[in-house]
């Protein structure tokens, strides 16, 4: 690497909200947030620090938290949904920014990572694998800056309708007072987690993880419900940061989707969102070529907007390549023994 590295300082929180605050035009994810890392602790995880990269000149470049993962013979150091970059984002910086990393943490002792996993925009080397992906590629984002009645109008019609059948219907929204979150989401919601989780073959989070994320993201969430009769049947958890709303989690029963609860959920949640002061609604991950598995949510969410937004995928950055390629190789006979 003959590139001069890039020069890293562990950043303090008022460190980190003094660069948020001068540099408002950068959208940071809220993963990449001391609020973030208070959750994951929160969970029992380990956040390892958030760290701020300059060049020679002392231009910054990129900031990036860490969480650490430690599994048997795999420790690794894992920065999700990020890393952050306030300088360009080119080839030869993500290759600097990549090898920085490498040094930095071959020489920390206070964890001794097999390897680090971040998104990379341009594929190269140190950059390899990953032993498993950590990040949806693709999504849709909603604009929210249009009138509400420019924003109904740019849905396909199949949502529009269906958000005016789910008012015939007699669908109720609520927006849930914060008091009320960790209550209704276990005695009403989770229930239903578990009856979309069975339908859809996915594995959700015990009912533990959705309360903590309401409790220790209060400030940067919301919490709607659909109710039928009385009845809960739909419900979204929310985020928003700095101007960007996030559909974060959802579950819905049968009976909703025959009363197109959903719908009429999502388009309440957009207009409470832009009434807070959002200009933006990313839905999360849609079908890609690492996540097949996402062809059914992306059905309904292409329903709401064109805009298609491509993330930066997930790799693997080996501190110890031997070791790595040695835990891959049986990480793929594992894999191909429970597919066989």
């Amino acid at each position: 690497m003959s590139a001069t590295l890039f020069r890293y300082d562990k950043l303090e929180e008022a460190e980190f909200d003094a660069i948020a605050d001068s540099r408002p035009e950068i959208r940071i994810p809220l993963e990449q947030t001391p609020a973030w890392a208070r959750f994951e602790a929160a969970l029992g995880r380990q956040p390892f620090g958030t760290w701020a990269y300059r060049d020679s000149n002392g231009t910054l470049v990129a900031i990036a938290s860490f969480l650490r993962i430690q599994r048997r013979f795999r420790e690794s150091l894992v920065v999700v949904n990020g890393p952050v970059w306030f300088s360009e984002r080119t080839p030869a910086a993500e290759r600097v920014l990549m090898h920085t990393l490498r040094q930095q943490f071959r020489a920390d002792d206070d964890a001794s990572p097999l390897y680090m996993r971040m998104q990379v925009a341009t594929l190269q080397p140190p950059a390899t694998g990953p032993l498993e992906h950590g990040w949806y590629e693709r999504e849709i984002v909603v604009d929210l800056r249009p009138e509400e009645k420019a924003l109904l109008a740019g849905f396909r019609p199949n949502a529009r309708n269906s958000i005016r059948r789910a008012r015939k219907e007699g669908v109720e929204v609520r927006n849930i007072p914060q008091e009320e979150w960790t209550a209704v989401f276990r005695t009403e919601l989770f229930p239903i987690l578990q009856e979309t989780a069975e339908r859809d073959a996915f594995q959700s989070f015990d009912s533990s993880y959705y309360e903590t994320f309401l409790t220790q993201l209060a400030g940067y969430a919301g919490l709607l419900v659909a109710y039928s009769d009385g009845k809960a049947t739909s419900w979204l958890i929310t985020t928003q940061y700095r101007g960007h709303a996030v559909y974060y989690f959802a579950g819905s029963t049968l009976d909703a989707r025959r009363t197109f609860a959903p719908y009429l959920l999502l388009w309440e949640a957009f207009r409470l969102l832009k009434e807070a002061g959002a200009t933006s609604c990313g839905l999360t991950g849609i079908v890609s070529e690492n996540y097949p598995q996402l062809i059914n949510v992306t059905t309904f969410k292409r329903n709401f907007s064109k805009n298609v937004v491509t993330i930066p995928t997930t790799y693997d950055i080996p501190l110890h390549p031997l070791r790595y390629r040695a835990v891959a190789a049986v990480l793929d006979v594992r894999r191909k023994r429970s597919h066989g």
